[in-house]
């Protein structure tokens, strides 16, 4: 906190303040890649692109960002913090037994997790359905969010979602496929053709490009879901 004529006021954070708040976290290093390699579509996406705050965190015409690369969440919650949803005073407890920051996030101790993740597959599935159950409640604004590791494109799952949500017209569906080359199964053409053989609007940007991340999460895509696949380093995470 910082303290201006006497009163106070919570102290705000950048993207290069994100390092420091990650290096708060031990106990998961193995994971420490997986984390790192989500760190700027997070940081882009909480910052400029979704429509969500800590204060209408359960607003029914919020965004929805659903985490379906929960192994290794450090970066999100780090994100959360330096965002508000999170104190920053939970950072150092991560892992721990009494922490609500565990190795996969939890939707009911974490403040702003739309799901709990960290199984590989189940993220893309859950925001076709949760893009499904806005349309039906005739909620046309909210966007849903997803981001996925480019290996759980190996789980079936995601396929039968992908092949699902193109024909069925998703817009307000969108999903990042954090690329770090850790996949175990080439798919012809890429990722990108997967995914436009199934009807979406699909684009592939350096995932370290802000600005580039930004075009790519903002570009029209009328009728269709999009796909943004952001390509990092090489990991084997």
């Amino acid at each position: 906190m910082t303290t201006i004529d006497g009163r106070e006021r919570a102290r705000t954070y950048d993207y290069t303040d994100l390092p420091g708040l990650m290096s708060l976290m031990t106990g998961d290093e193995k994971h420490g890649p997986a984390a790192t390699s989500t760190l700027d579509v997070l940081w882009v996406l909480y910052d400029r692109v979704l429509r969500v705050g800590p204060e209408g965190k359960d607003d029914p015409g919020r965004d929805r960002f659903l985490l379906s690369k929960g192994h290794g969440p450090m970066a999100y919650y780090a994100v959360l913090a330096a965002k508000g949803f999170v104190p920053v005073e939970w950072l150092p407890g991560f892992g721990s037994y009494d922490s609500p920051l565990g190795h996969h996030p939890d939707r009911v101790l974490v403040p702003g997790a739309e799901i709990g993740s960290g199984s590989l597959g189940h993220g893309l599935p859950i925001a076709v359905g949760t893009a499904l159950g806005l349309r039906a409640q005739g909620l046309g604004e909210p966007r849903v969010w997803v981001l996925i590791g480019d290996a759980e494109l190996d789980e079936g799952s995601n396929h039968e979602a992908i092949a699902f949500a193109g024909p069925a017209g998703l817009e307000n569906l969108h999903t990042v496929v954090v690329d770090n080359s850790s996949a175990s199964h080439a798919r012809p053409g890429g990722i990108t053709a997967r995914f436009e053989a199934a009807g979406w609007s699909a684009v592939a940007v350096d995932g370290r490009d802000h600005e580039a991340l930004y075009a790519a999460f903002t570009a029209p895509h009328p009728g269709r879901p999009h796909v943004v696949v952001a390509r990092v380093e090489a990991k084997h995470a």
